[in-house]
């Protein structure tokens, strides 16, 4: 097993991820199942089969387990996805990576979460503010791929925008009660993208060229 740099990683290190892995998922199980609130961190634990010692050596407060599910397991997973896509213009990279990643949600899970996030104040709050981090990691996986720093610029405004796309696609989907998968609402999402900007983008070869 290899580390997102591409180093080995020790079996101590594994056996930490694949815990936090565990512990993360049960809390969001358990917010689902039984609202933010009412979810305790011993019973968090108790689920996990951990301690309440060995939780707060991975999360200081169940909020961080949410806050941990939309920041670095989001941003980890997109610059994955957007490396590994085949070559094609910066903004269908990125098209193609967000479906591959939508393609693997869980609806009801995630319905359940976000409506957990919605009900409360602080945690949209945060929730607002992650959407800064996810552009940043989405514009720097595409610096990587296109290096050249007079693209730079135009890259990230590839990200806002298509971080934007994605924003409006999730909120449709989740509106319409999740009964049929969010693709097809992402992909309305990027042609609208494509129908308002493609047209004067391609003029001058920057945004959306590969």
């Amino acid at each position: 097993m290899e580390s997102e740099s591409g180093q080995p990683v020790s079996l101590r290190a594994r056996k930490r991820q694949e815990t936090l892995r565990r512990i993360a998922e049960t809390g969001l199980r358990l917010f689902g199942e039984r609202g933010y609130e009412a979810t305790t961190l011993d019973a968090i634990a108790e689920a996990a089969g951990i301690s309440r010692r060995t939780f707060f050596s991975y999360f200081r407060s169940k909020e961080e387990i949410l806050l941990d599910w939309q920041m670095r397991g989001f941003s980890a997973q997109l610059r994955e996805a957007v490396l590994a896509q085949p070559d094609a213009a910066p903004v269908d990279v990125v098209r193609g990576a967000m479906l591959h990643l939508v393609a693997g949600i869980r609806t009801q899970e995630f319905i359940s979460i976000d409506r957990v996030l919605r009900a409360n104040e602080t945690l949209q709050a945060r929730k607002q503010a992650t959407y800064g981090l996810h552009e940043r990691a989405l514009h720097e996986a595409l610096v990587e791929r296109w290096p050249d720093p007079a693209r730079s610029q135009a890259l990230r405004l590839v990200a806002m925008v298509s971080l934007g796309a994605m924003r409006l696609a999730i909120e449709a989907w989740i509106q319409a009660g999740g009964d049929r998968g969010a693709a097809p609402f992402l992909e309305e999402a990027f042609a609208q993208v494509r129908a308002e900007i493609c047209g004067r983008s391609e003029t001058n070869g920057v945004p959306f060229a590969p």
